[in-house]
């Protein structure tokens, strides 16, 4: 009988960072994931910022990972190549009552030392992002603060952990847990699994999670928030993160650039099902007035994409992290609302910290995958695009005309330790599809690929999730896909 170490449940940020910090040891750690990839809920959608750490209140664990989050974020994307940007930002304030407000998240955020923060008036304001709207007053500046791919960095983690040792299974959802003989059987769609240690990193599913386990003591309520994407045209309308004033709704509607090159704006916060994910009327149009409000240059009509995303609301201002009381042996990462992104490797780093201290084996793992390269053909100059073309022909063809992604880029990505096996999933490693076609011209092309490396029917490749399938058969001939 097989028994794990640790027995993960969740593949977002916080899961999949948990399992890189636990592979730098000999540990052995199994995580679970109901969907067919990793980073297929929250950490998918949301809005992509490494907060800079002044909003949380003072003395909470919140604030505590939030800011050391934030320093540890920008060393991981550095080792393991994934897309960031330190570019700071802005809450805005439109009169004295935010001043008032904007003041008092100054004083929060030296209370949280964070680095940097300090209050900007209008000349120097404008000087910083022109675009802003010229009836703002002031606003605070967090130089700290930075934008990321949050799903490639629950990706690149993953990654490196499974090369390193740790073991992922996929379409497997946790349906029951239970204490047998000293351990926990956890109980899935794909088999039951044992361990010694639960970690519950279910998302907006965590409370359910945890009730399993005979841990009853929060509800999660999910808040869902709408966005728009805008095309890489409007890239140059700010430099930083704009943020209004927040309220008791959130951080309020932000307008800030991306990583790849886009603007992204968003999002409301409205109570919603677990799985409420569709976009409505009213969220984007909440969204756009506000978001004009105080960037009056947003030109919407370069939309080229709105999603939504499910965010875990436990109705406390502050994390659930740590080993339950009424079941010993299973710890809640549970209600990682925003600033979750920001905070997951910290927290990771504080979780394998009381597993060890649980008694689990501290030798160095000698097969740990401290860094991972990734070749951006879209980011090489010309001496290393031909390089890189000497090198692998495949990267001569493009395949994702919008992103410029070619051929070899996806071929790495189905070779790596998590091959994806949907269209979105090639999208979350090589960006094809994000441009502004949307993947229409390139999304045929990559299902051939995909399906001529797994050796499978197009007919079996999902756009996302399981059962989400785009060809259903031939309209003409009698050769099979």
């Amino acid at each position: 009988m097989l028994i794990e170490d640790v027995i993960i449940i969740g593949g977002g940020v916080c899961g999949c960072s948990l399992l890189y910090e636990l592979s730098r040891y000999r540990i052995k750690t199994l995580l679970l994931e109901k969907e067919n990839d990793v980073a297929d809920g929250t950490s998918k959608a949301n809005s992509a910022i490494v907060h800079a750490g002044y909003d949380p209140p003072p003395g909470t664990m919140m604030a505590r990972y939030n800011v050391e989050g934030n320093t540890l974020m920008e060393q991981l994307c550095t080792d393991l190549d994934i897309l960031y940007k330190k570019t700071g930002s802005l809450v805005v304030g439109f009169d004295e009552t935010d001043r008032k407000n904007i003041e008092k998240l100054y004083v929060k955020g030296n209370k949280n030392a964070v680095p940097g923060l300090r209050i900007v008036e209008r000349e120097e304001l404008f000087r910083m992002e022109p675009a802003l709207n010229r009836d703002i007053v002031c606003a605070l500046y967090a130089p700290t603060a930075a934008i990321v791919a949050p799903w490639e960095f629950a990706i690149a983690t993953a990654e490196c952990a499974v090369k390193g040792g740790a073991k992922l299974e996929f379409n497997a959802e946790v349906t029951g847990i239970k204490k047998e003989n000293g351990h926990f059987v956890v109980v899935t769609t794909k088999g039951e699994y044992r361990a010694r240690f639960v970690v519950n990193a279910a998302g907006v599913n965590s409370d359910i999670v945890s009730g399993m386990a005979g841990e009853k003591f929060f509800t999660i309520q999910p808040k869902r928030g709408e966005y728009y994407i805008l095309d890489t045209t409007e890239a140059n309308l700010i430099n930083m993160v704009v943020f209004p004033c927040p309220s008791k709704l959130g951080k309020g509607v932000l307008v800030a650039p991306t990583v790849h090159g886009n603007i992204i704006v968003g999002p409301d916060s409205t109570d919603c099902p677990r799985d409420a994910t569709e976009s409505t009327a009213a969220g984007l149009e909440y969204v756009a007035k506000n978001a004009l409000r105080s960037v009056p240059s947003v030109n919407l009509r370069a939309s080229i994409r709105n999603f939504s995303g499910v965010r875990a609301d436990a109705g406390i201002e502050d994390f659930i992290v740590g080993e339950s009381k009424r079941t010993p042996g299973f710890f809640n990462i549970a209600g990682i609302k925003s600033p979750g992104l920001s905070a997951s490797p910290a927290i990771a780093k504080d979780v394998a910290g009381m597993l060890l201290d649980k008694g689990l084996d501290s030798t160095p793992n000698p097969d740990f995958v401290a860094t991972r390269k990734v070749t951006r053909f879209k980011h090489l100059n010309d001496d290393e695009k031909k390089e890189a073309i000497k090198r692998n022909p495949l990267y001569g063809t493009i395949v994702c005309r919008c992103e410029t992604v070619t051929e070899g880029e996806i071929v790495d990505a189905l070779n790596r330790p998590l091959p994806p096996r949907s269209l979105d999933a090639v999208k979350r490693r090589c960006a094809t599809g994000m441009g502004r076609c949307q993947g229409g011209f390139c999304g045929p092309r990559v299902m051939a690929l995909i399906a001529k490396h797994a050796n499978m029917s197009q007919i079996d490749i999902p756009l996302d999730k399981e059962g989400m399938y785009i060809v259903t058969g031939r309209t003409k001939g009698k050769r099979g896909l």
